[in-house]
């Protein structure tokens, strides 16, 4: 038997499934495609999380695409995070070329273009359905983490919320808990103590500052209502195709924070929504997270700790997350090693960092008498990846060199006509348009403020009038008890006569003077 038939039975007898299983290219040996060598993914495992990676322009991206495609084929819907805003084109047919077409016949897989349901997303202003969340479904703990705090200050938020929840204060948005962290350092300083126990000053301005972090990041769009669904992820069209949720975040690139908020959420919200499924033929959703540097770039360790045990748990529910990056150094290696597919495009090495990072990246991928891994991830072509999956028994399946096959959706994006079709079209884009700003925490304490402060000024103008008043009367019993008023009476009528005996003498000298000038003047004639 030659090496390439020993090859071909050893990849054969790998990627050999009971069930039902995706198929995303052909293995390939000394850089050839190796016939009927279909590389598969059972579908039974497909919740057990995965890895994209490679360098710039290699292809992960559609690689992420044929993925998400294929499950959507299958009836697997996916949430696609897309950063980069190249994924849009899922919603509309590919277009075959020679390319495409050896590519395929070298596989031996069909190439048919066509749309799958597509359904547009938003955190921000882009166009698409609204996805909000509210405060209190984030909980104490969870917003701790998000924001960075230390023991205090967590211990601050557990009793900002326990102090909303008992005076029925809803905490909805990010103005809601600015608004209640103020009112217990001043109006309601009092009541919080006797209840609760003191609060640090210090740390609710720290805490104030990290949420007015948040708030330039643009999370104030995201916090509020109305709260989104995430049973509206699901859904399966008359074809039996799933739908694919595409949350276009191309406007959130440089801020990590925003976006590390929003998945964990996300992530959190899921797990507390979706039951327990047990072992299922295949996952109920899945989730791809591109350029996922992005979420561990400036994530505390409280953080990275939260995100690892939800990746731990979610796959119970049902739901597997794939990590899209240029490198798996990229990826902490708690969260890495909880990993089961793993699709790795070439790497480049420039320098002495960079071939460490390869050498890194080659201990995670079996043992194969057929690659020199070290070496092969480097020389890979666009569109080619190292491939290594879980089989139904959660065993690794043999390491493949794996040529993989074009997306049958459009690999650009969609015009702007297209996407104001597909969410205008959208029942779930009405359905969450609508932003709601009903009484809260904001309003209820901002009204119980303004009342006290009226009160206040009530009380100091009634205070003000009543000190008038004393004084007054005080001042009326002063005059009434001094003889100052009949003295000023006397000197005033003295005033008087005095200056009506200087206007009778002006009055004369005036007539005295005119009298003579005019004799004179007669006398001299």
């Amino acid at each position: 038997m030659s090496k390439k038939e020993k090859f071909k039975q050893y990849i054969n007898e790998g990627y050999t499934f009971k069930k039902d299983y995706i198929i995303i290219g052909g293995a390939m040996l000394n850089e050839e495609p190796v016939e009927d060598s279909f590389i598969k993914i059972p579908l039974k495992t497909l919740n057990r999380h995965g890895l994209i990676a490679g360098a710039t322009g290699t292809g992960k991206t559609k690689s992420l695409q044929v993925l998400a495609e294929q499950m959507s084929l299958k009836g697997i819907p996916s949430i696609l995070m897309d950063i980069k805003g190249d994924l849009s084109g899922l919603a509309q047919p590919g277009a075959s070329n020679d390319h495409i077409v050896w590519r395929h016949g070298a596989i031996g897989v069909e190439y048919k273009a066509q749309p799958l349901p597509v359904e547009l997303m938003s955190i921000s202003n882009e166009k698409g359905v609204r996805l909000r969340a509210t405060i209190s479904e984030f909980g104490p703990i969870l917003l701790s983490k998000i924001l960075g705090l230390n023991d205090t200050q967590s211990g601050v938020i557990t009793i900002l919320f326990k102090y909303c929840d008992d005076n029925k204060l809803p905490l909805l948005d990010l103005k809601d808990l600015r608004k209640s962290l103020q009112y217990i350092t001043t109006d309601g300083k009092s009541d919080i103590e006797s209840e609760y126990g003191r609060i640090s000053s210090t740390s609710v301005n720290t805490i104030m500052r990290k949420i007015i972090e948040l708030e330039q990041q643009g999370a104030d769009l995201f916090f509020g209502e109305k709260s989104f669904d995430v049973n509206d992820f699901l859904g399966v069209n008359e074809k039996g195709e799933a739908k694919i949720n595409i949350i276009r975040l191309t406007d959130i690139q440089n801020k990590p924070k925003l976006f590390s908020t929003f998945m964990l959420s996300l992530l959190a919200e899921i797990y507390e929504s979706f039951p327990e499924t047990g072992d299922d033929d295949k996952p109920k959703l899945c989730i791809f997270i591109d350029e996922a540097h992005l979420v561990f770039k400036e994530a505390s360790s409280e953080l990275l700790d939260q995100i690892e045990v939800i990746i731990k748990l979610i796959r119970s529910k049902g739901v597997g997350i794939y990590f899209c990056t240029q490198n798996p150094t990229d990826i902490p290696d708690e969260v890495l090693s909880q990993l089961g597919l793993k699709v790795q495009h070439a790497l480049r090495a420039f320098t002495a960092k960079d071939r460490r990072a390869i050498n890194k990246a080659a201990e995670n991928y079996p043992i194969t008498e057929y690659y020199d891994t070290n070496e092969l991830i480097t020389s890979l072509g666009i569109g080619e990846a190292l491939v290594t999956c879980l089989n139904e028994k959660g065993i690794p399946t043999p390491l493949a060199a794996t040529l993989l096959r074009a997306p049958v959706t459009r690999m650009d994006i969609l015009t702007e006509a297209e996407v104001d079709h597909v969410v205008n079209t959208s029942a779930l884009a009405d359905k969450y348009a609508e932003v709601i700003d009903r009484d809260s925490a904001y309003e209820i304490l901002s009204g119980k403020i303004e009342k006290v402060r009226a009160k206040e000024e009530l009380v100091k103008k009634k205070e003000a009038r009543e000190l008038e008043a004393k004084e007054l009367e005080k001042q009326k019993k002063r005059r009434e008890k001094s003889p100052v008023k009949k003295r000023t009476k006397v000197v005033r009528r003295k005033v008087t006569k005095r200056e009506d005996s200087i206007m009778e003498d002006i009055g004369t000298g005036l007539i005295r003077d005119l009298a003579r000038g005019l004799l004179g003047v007669f006398g001299r004639r």
